[in-house]
């Protein structure tokens, strides 16, 4: 599809919602995400007749037009690129989202944290399952075959493609934190790689009792392990970070 495409869906869009309807404008994954002054003023016939468009829906005081995974992407910046006050709305979105009742704000914040790193988790769950499938006793049986001659470089190959996202889940929740929250994103990663270091003994083996691995202890009572599959923890770490980030730079541009 063509640049002159996505302009043109993009500005059927606006035009549908109305410009002057618009408060603030926004996009995740797949969806554009626009806060609108009156939701009555919205024909929903109308925006799902444009091209591209698979559904809309109303929430949280969101208009959202859902265009699927990198459509949305082009159809927003051919939106900003267009019309360049609607940059100054997207920079509003923050404000905005201030007004709501915290419960909201603090469900959509950890939303906007984890939908950018939802598509490499869906990629693996997709290869969990065809793993699932190729390793059927059945499914062997019908070639011939036992899973004890499958190679091990092949099967070494499959765990790479279905293990590598979940062993290092706390960088990317890092990675992700740092930027939904101001921070330098390289610097989340690498403070999420610190996280699941192989330095540090690996929690699931720590967990099991058959593997002898224990935990390192730090002045003799404060257990030290990896935190591999930690979620809490590598968000807590992404916001604190982040924030102490932020505050070291103000510091800096005063000395």
């Amino acid at each position: 599809m063509a640049d002159q495409d996505y302009k043109k869906i993009g500005q059927e869009i606006i035009d549908k919602i109305g410009k002057d309807n618009i408060q603030s404008i926004t996009h995740c994954a797949t969806r554009l995400r626009v806060e609108v002054y009156d939701r009555q003023r919205i024909d929903d016939d109308e925006i799902e007749k444009i091209d591209e468009v698979k559904g809309v829906f109303f929430n949280a005081g969101q208009y959202q037009v859902i265009l699927g995974t990198g459509i949305v992407d082009k159809v927003y910046k051919a939106i900003v690129e267009e019309d360049h006050t609607m940059e100054e709305k997207e920079a509003e979105v923050d404000k905005v989202k201030e007004e709501h009742n915290p419960i909201k704000k603090g469900v959509r914040t950890l939303a906007d944290v984890f939908v950018t790193i939802i598509p490499g988790i869906a990629a693996t769950g997709l290869f969990l399952g065809l793993q699932g499938v190729l390793l059927n006793e059945d499914v062997l049986s019908f070639f011939g075959t036992t899973q004890d001659a499958i190679p091990d470089a092949v099967m070494l190959l499959l765990d790479v493609l279905t293990d590598t996202v979940f062993s290092f889940l706390p960088a990317l929740i890092c990675w992700s934190a740092f930027k939904k929250f101001g921070g330098t994103p390289i610097v989340g990663f690498v403070i999420g790689l610190m996280l699941v270091s192989p330095l540090l003994p690996n929690a699931y083996e720590v967990a099991d009792a058959s593997s002898n691995v224990e935990a390192v202890m730090a002045f003799g009572f404060i257990p030290i392990t990896g935190y591999q599959g930690s979620v809490l923890t590598a968000l807590v770490i992404g916001y604190l970070g982040s924030k102490l980030e932020i505050a070291t730079r103000k510091v800096c541009h005063k000395l």
